[in-house]
């Protein structure tokens, strides 16, 4: 591929979708959540769950897993933020995640590392640094905690209606699909390819298979606009209301159509020609 375009003094606000702001807007106002995030930094869970990431990982930099580390940092480059750390564990089971509010982290499944070529690498590394560039990390870090052990222990021992409970749960999930939309524009930014970018959203949807030549990125695509338009919207609402709405992360096909769009929307090629969301001058570096 030609030399990737690194954007200098980009904001989160050039990929941040509005229905990702929207959301995290609506869960900050809700009366639960100023008191979990209170709690978190109270009870240092951020520090516990840097310090469990670090025990059971690697970190990678130039002289451990070089070549891995070397799209990182080009990867921080490219979106123009600080470097955070960079880690690697052994799982068979594909996935990745951004942490760590106050010294921010990635960590990458080696399995998933094994499914993945170097460019579409570049498209996975691309999304977890977009969620620690919008600053997705802390309500991340809640969620996944405080919310979890909020709904086991039970709403009235802590004085909380049912209601008021399950009004926050539901709007952390609906947030962290829309999130996931943000980072997946990140992740084409780093990548600056479609076609690769998508291919790395197959590849986590099917796994790596010993068919993989006859993997075809047009019918992928078709099955994802085949499920937009042939579902009708109250077999989409039984689907959220059954299963959907407790998802972390959105469907992977519509993960894909709306990386499509945002795409043919012209957004991506204007943030290729410099047109995008900058910091002050004086604040960037």
């Amino acid at each position: 591929m030609a030399e990737r375009k690194h954007f200098k003094g980009i904001t989160a606000d050039a990929f941040v979708s509005d229905a990702d702001k929207w959301a995290l807007d609506k869960l900050k106002k809700l009366p639960l959540m100023p008191q979990l995030v209170s709690k978190f930094y109270e009870y240092g869970i951020d520090r516990w769950m840097y310090a469990l990431n670090m025990s059971m990982s690697v970190r990678c930099g130039p002289t451990q897993y070089g070549s891995l580390y070397g799209i990182f940092k080009e990867s921080c480059s490219i979106l123009d933020m600080p470097e955070p750390e960079l880690y690697i564990t052994n799982n068979p089971f594909p996935n990745a995640w951004a942490g760590g509010v106050e010294r921010p982290y990635v960590t990458l499944r080696s399995s998933i590392v094994n499914n993945l070529t170097d460019e579409q690498l570049y498209h996975l590394v691309g999304h977890e640094l977009g969620h620690i560039k919008a600053e997705h990390v802390l309500y991340f870090s809640v969620g996944a905690v405080l919310i979890p052990l909020l709904d086991l222990l039970g709403r009235r021992t802590l004085g909380w209606s049912d209601l008021a409970t399950q009004a926050l749960i539901l709007a952390f999930y609906e947030w962290s699909r829309q999130a996931e939309f943000s980072a997946d524009r990140a992740g084409l930014l780093v990548s600056q390819d479609l076609n690769t970018s998508i291919d790395a959203m197959i590849r986590l949807t099917a796994g790596t298979t010993r068919f993989d030549e006859e993997l075809s990125r047009d019918a992928y695509m078709e099955q994802a606009r085949t499920y937009q338009d042939g579902v009708d919207q109250i077999g989409k609402a039984l689907i959220w209301i059954f299963v959907g709405k407790e998802w972390t992360h959105p469907m992977p096909v519509h993960r894909a159509q709306q990386l499509e769009r945002w795409h043919a929307s012209g957004a991506f090629d204007r943030i290729m020609v410099g047109n995008y969301e900058r910091m002050p001058k004086e604040k960037a570096g």
